[in-house]
C-alpha cells in the first residue's frame, strides 16, 4: 500500500469506553516499533507477518498492566514456526512510554516449504499470557489451546476461557512504502471487551474444540449490547485499522458514535529490550560446567546473543564461576 497522505504513525495505544454498551476497549497503531523489532532479524515474510500480529496483540492487551509490570505472550506449536514470544514492559513512571520486544524461533526449511496461511505454520500448540509483577511475586500464567485460525482468534478464546471476559480483536498489518523509501511493516487494531460482571455464568461452550466463546458469557441486555457493538466493528476496514489517513479518535467516532465513546490518555509505546550483562550472567547460572564449555569459543570466551535485540555478549568463564577449559570433543 502507498501512503502519500500519511498523517502520523502514532506508536501508541488509545483506551476508550462505550458508555451505552458497558464495553471498554483500545485502539493501537504500531510502525516504528515494528521496524525496530523486525530489523533485528532476517525473517521470511510469513514469519514477519506473524510477529507483527503478535506485537499488535501485545500492545492491545498489555496496556492494562500497571507501572513496571511485564506482560508476555508465548505461542508455541508443533509446526515449523515453533515459537513467537513478545514482552510488554509497563512504563517505569507515569507519562513514560511502555516498551515492546518480540522474536520468533522457526525451522527455515519447514517455513520455506509451508503452504497455506501463515498461522498454519504453528501447528498444534498453546497460547499463553504471562504477567510478572516484579521481584518477590509469582508470575501469573494462563494457557489455552491454539484455535480459530489466527492469533487474534486465539486471544479471543483465551479471554473467554481463562478470564471469562467477552473480548474481540480486529487487527490488520502489512507493508507500506512512501516515495523514495523502503517498505515498512505497519499494524493497527481495535480490542473491545465487555465490562466484567460478578461470577459470569456460561451454560454452553460453542467455541472450537468445546472451548468457551465470547457470546457464551453474556445474556439478556448484555448480550444485545455486545452483539450491537460487534456489528459496528464488523464494518471496520483494514486501512482504517492501520491508520494512514484516519486518526484513532476519528475511527472510534465512525464506528461507535451511537454508543457514546469516551477516550482516555493514550499510552505511547516504543521498542525496548531489557537484556544486559547482569541478566545474561543470571541466565547462564542454570548451566553446568559442561554446557559452559560447549559455549566457549576457541579464544576462551563464553558468548551469548539476545534473541530479542541481537545484542552480543562475551564473558570469561571465570566471571561465570567456571574455570576456563577447551571444548569437549564431540
Amino acid at each position: 500500500m502507498n501512503l502519500p497522505n500519511k498523517i502520523a504513525w502514532d506508536d501508541n495505544v488509545l483506551p476508550f469506553q462505550l458508555d451505552n454498551a458497558d464495553v471498554r476497549g483500545r485502539v493501537a497503531r504500531l510502525d516504528g516499533v515494528l521496524d525496530a523489532i523486525l530489523e533485528q532479524h532476517n525473517y521470511p515474510a510469513a514469519v514477519e507477518a506473524m510477529v507483527a500480529e503478535a506485537a499488535i496483540l501485545t500492545a492491545l492487551i498489555g496496556q492494562t498492566i500497571k507501572l513496571r509490570w511485564k506482560l508476555s505472550l508465548q505461542i508455541r506449536g508443533s509446526g515449523p514456526l515453533r515459537l513467537i514470544a513478545t514482552d510488554y514492559f509497563g512504563p517505569t513512571d507515569d507519562g513514560k512510554p511502555a516498551r515492546i520486544r518480540a522474536y520468533a524461533s522457526f525451522d527455515a526449511d519447514g517455513v520455506a516449504s509451508a503452504n497455506g496461511a501463515p498461522f498454519s505454520m504453528i501447528g498444534q500448540g498453546m497460547f499463553a499470557i504471562i504477567i510478572d509483577q516484579g521481584v518477590g511475586t509469582t508470575p501469573y500464567q494462563g494457557i489455552t489451546p491454539l484455535a480459530g485460525g489466527t492469533l487474534a482468534a486465539c486471544a479471543t478464546t483465551y479471554f473467554a476461557q481463562s478470564e471469562q471476559l467477552p473480548t474481540r480483536f480486529a487487527i490488520a498489518m502489512g507493508k507500506s512504502r512512501e516515495p523514495g523509501q523502503n517498505e515498512r511493516w505497519r499494524a493497527g487494531g481495535v480490542m473491545i471487551q465487555h465490562m466484567p460482571k460478578a461470577s459470569p455464568f456460561a451454560s454452553d461452550a460453542t467455541g472450537e474444540g468445546g472451548l468457551l466463546a465470547a457470546g457464551d458469557l453474556l445474556h439478556g441486555d448484555d448480550s444485545e449490547n455486545w452483539n450491537r457493538v460487534n456489528l459496528h466493528l464488523d464494518t471496520v476496514e483494514e486501512m482504517e485499522l492501520v491508520g494512514p489517513n484516519v486518526a484513532a479518535t476519528d475511527l472510534l467516532y465512525r464506528l461507535f458514535h451511537e454508543e457514546k465513546p469516551r477516550v482516555f490518555d493514550a499510552q505511547p509505546v516504543s521498542f525496548g529490550c531489557t537484556c544486559g550483562p547482569e541478566k545474561v550472567v543470571q541466565t547462564m547460572s542454570i548451566y553446568s560446567a559442561k554446557d559452559i564449555a560447549r559455549m566457549t569459543t576457541d579464544n576462551g570466551m563464553v558468548t551469548a546473543d539476545c534473541q530479542f535485540c541481537g545484542a552480543h555478549y562475551e564473558f570469561a568463564p571465570e566471571t561465570l564461576g567456571f574455570q576456563a577449559t577447551r571444548k569437549p570433543d564431540i
